[in-house]
């Protein structure tokens, strides 16, 4: 379901998903937080990315207007203070690399590797909600939906296929048999 190519802010507020009947979680567990970073993380990493990502998902209801249910009860101050202090958790510095012949920046970095990838998403995040393609962030309004997404394409409206499909096979419901659908969107 989740789109790997969307920025790591993004996927990390999309390790909140829901199904057909109920919201999930994907970081209840520090297994779920390692699975999610792909390098070891323990109880405080855990608290420490379900605070970001809480964060980040407020901001995202802010700049995207987002008034899905799950998008309420925003807190700003908190979530920027928040985004602030995960960014400076672990020291990085830019480096030049040589790749193929090609000079490239790369981003050193002190700390536990979940530290470091802490720091490096709420950076980004910080580049994703202030930088020019802030305008293409989204809130996916597919029946059920609760994810974000960044708009790669003109035509792009949902943060899936799965989500578009259920779209319009809601409006082929609705216009074929004059009723709607369930709950979410679903029959």
């Amino acid at each position: 379901m989740l789109t790997p190519d969307e920025p790591r802010p993004v996927l990390l507020m999309n390790t909140i998903w829901a199904n057909r009947s109920q919201v999930n979680d994907d970081l209840t567990t520090v297994r779920g937080l390692r699975d999610f970073l792909g390098v070891p993380a323990d109880q405080a990493d855990l608290a420490a990315f379900r605070a970001l990502r809480q964060a980040l998902r407020d901001l995202a209801g802010v700049l995207t207007e987002d008034t899905r249910a799950v998008a309420r009860n925003r807190d700003l101050e908190r979530a920027v203070a928040e985004v602030n202090r995960a960014a400076k958790s672990a020291r990085q510095w830019p480096q030049l690399a040589v790749r193929d012949g090609e000079l490239l920046r790369d981003n050193e970095s002190e700390g536990p590797p979940a530290q470091q990838a802490l720091a490096a998403i709420a950076a980004e995040a910080v580049e994703l909600f202030t930088g020019e393609n802030r305008v293409l962030l989204r809130a996916c309004y597919a029946p059920g939906c609760v994810l974000y997404f960044v708009k790669d394409h003109p035509r792009r409206e949902w943060c899936s296929p799965a989500c578009g499909n259920r779209v319009r096979a809601a409006r082929h419901y609705r216009r074929n048999r004059g009723e709607s659908p369930g709950p979410n969107g679903f029959s």
